[in-house]
């Protein structure tokens, strides 16, 4: 396990060159933990890697924490892009499940790195790592994407927020093989059937 992050937060790039060298920092950690495991990760073997100062990088990223947590925020947002659009066809439910599989199978092909960012994320805390608001916001928002929810009301968000953790758990059993592909997709086919059919909330039909 990560050690719990230092209590202050990373330095936020200011300029191109900054956010350029911080998206270094991120890809250097992210190629290092899919080889060698989050326990094995050396901070200077980061900066050399990225081509940084030990300081710069510290400066951003106080522990491995904060790193890991920030990889995995980086690692969502790019989820959006790479995972297929919701077609006609595809019921909410299914497009919400069609995205939850494929960041499964995203994360799992390299095991080492969806391990470690798991287990930073689980050692972070909102107030001294801000990426871990990116974490949730960006999970959260790509599923009401795939959910094709344009006003999300607090009933939307607290039923993907459940459905997230609940993925979470899907995706650690997965990791630590006590799941087999087939019934990982059972579990989240039929969490999303049962989170996300059209509630009797009575604030809208979905």
């Amino acid at each position: 396990m990560p050690r719990i992050a230092e209590a202050r937060a990373g330095a936020e790039p200011s300029s191109p060159r900054q956010h350029a060298r911080r998206q270094s920092i991120l890809r250097a950690a992210a190629d290092i933990a899919a080889e060698t495991g989050l326990e094995r990760v050396q901070m200077h073997e980061v900066a050399k890697s990225a081509g940084v100062a030990i300081g710069t990088l510290y400066r951003y990223f106080p522990s491995k924490t904060h790193l890991f947590t920030a990889v995995m925020a980086d690692q969502i947002e790019g989820l959006g892009a790479r995972l297929a659009d919701r077609t006609a066809h595809d019921s909410p439910e299914d497009a919400v499940f069609a995205t939850l599989a494929g960041a499964t199978r995203s994360l799992l092909r390299r095991p080492e790195l969806a391990t470690a960012m798991i287990q930073s994320a689980n050692a972070a805390r909102a107030s001294t790592v801000p990426d871990l608001a990116r974490v949730d916001t960006g999970f959260i928002d790509l599923l009401l994407r795939a959910w094709a929810v344009e006003d999300p009301t607090e009933h939307h968000v607290a039923r993907l927020r459940l459905l997230t953790l609940l993925w979470y758990g899907v995706l650690q059993s997965r990791l630590n093989e006590r799941i087999s592909p087939e019934e990982a997709d059972a579990d989240l086919r039929m969490a999303c059937r049962l989170l996300l059919a059209p509630g009797d909330d009575g604030s809208d039909g979905v």
